[in-house]
């Protein structure tokens, strides 16, 4: 018998039976878990009848076939995270993602700790401007102390920018966990509806945090980009809706639905939304739109933009200390007007 060649990173080419499998699968999981019944109601239709209609018979390769599915299951939904995907040999888990109970903590530890736990650069720019440069929030419970060093180091900085350019979301714990330090009061951040159990868990920013706050009345600005997504998505919403601070960049991925993989064969997997975020402002969230920036701006500008923005709300408070300083930083950060 000749052995199927490995194409998708290990895993072998799918035959009839296991696509049939895979789709029976994913169907299941869609009918028991996501977060709208009456939509995957509505996929698991059009999936069985692609399937009998022999619609993904020359997908034998294991990628395309992943693809095709994630296009199906989104062409109903509009759904960025609802998505089928490869579970390779060996492979470490995707970023955006908690091991669940078959996956090994300790290698999920290991791969957190590679990245930092998110925390990818801090810094104090010119005229003590806080930046800080996150690029996952991990599960708090590896990423709290990291947190907790960075906006310790930014804390006596007179304005800070955070940017979530190259943030692809994660833990609505640490989302609340971050926004707690530029809050001085108990604030109700955000809520996230679950289907299972039919109920809804609040997230508030903490009543203490380690270490000093931030705190509520030095201004803030959030660097977003077409990236930026899902629990990134979050912390910048919940600070564009408590008009906490400025969203520059460009408009957010647009994905409000949180959930976790669900294992369907061997080597397949759909990552299926099983809740929604609602905001306690506006009742909704970013699904689908995005987070729209308060200033948009080409994200490779959007620093630059976010510093003469502070620079001159800095310089326009009342008895503000060295203006002339502030004034020259601008001057030179703004492009030359032309004469």
């Amino acid at each position: 018998m000749p052995i199927t060649p490995d194409t998708s990173n290990g895993i072998p080419d799918t035959t009839a039976d296991t696509r049939q499998e895979i789709v029976e699968g994913v169907v299941r999981q869609l009918l028991a878990y996501y977060v709208f019944p009456e939509k995957a109601a509505v996929v698991a239709r059009l999936l069985q009848t692609r399937l009998a209609a022999g619609t993904y018979d020359g997908l034998a390769d294991a990628t395309a076939f992943a693809e095709r599915l994630t296009a199906d299951v989104q062409s109903v939904t509009a759904d960025k995270h609802l998505r089928v995907r490869l579970v390779a040999p060996g492979s470490a888990m995707p970023v955006s993602d908690a091991p669940s109970a078959e996956e090994d903590w300790a290698q999920y530890k290991q791969l957190s700790e590679s990245r930092n736990h998110g925390v990818e650069r801090v810094e104090r720019l010119p005229m003590n401007i806080g930046y800080l440069d996150l690029r996952m929030f991990e599960m708090a419970a590896l990423a709290g102390g990291a947190i907790t060093a960075a906006m310790t180091l930014v804390a006596h900085t007179q304005a800070l920018i955070v940017d979530l350019r190259h943030n692809r979301g994660g833990d609505p714990a640490t989302v609340a966990l971050a926004c707690s330090y530029l809050f001085d009061e108990r604030t109700h951040l955000n809520s996230i509806y679950q289907r299972e159990g039919d109920r809804t868990d609040q997230y508030w920013s903490l009543d203490w945090v380690p270490g000093p706050r931030f705190g509520q009345r030095k201004p803030v600005c959030v660097l977003t980009s077409e990236r930026t997504f899902s629990a990134a998505e979050e912390f910048a919403y919940n600070l564009q809706s408590h008009r906490r601070a400025t969203i520059i960049g460009r408009s957010t991925r647009g994905g409000a639905h949180p959930g976790g993989p669900r294992q369907v064969s061997a080597h397949f997997e759909v990552f299926v939304p099983d809740g929604r975020s609602v905001s306690p402002i506006t009742q909704g969230n970013w699904e689908g739109t995005g987070v729209v920036p308060d200033i948009d701006v080409p994200e490779e500008d959007a620093l630059r933009v976010a510093q003469v923005h502070l620079l001159k709300a800095l310089a326009a408070m009342p008895g503000a200390p060295d203006v002339q300083a502030l004034q020259a930083r601008i001057a030179e950060l703004e492009p030359a007007r032309a004469s």
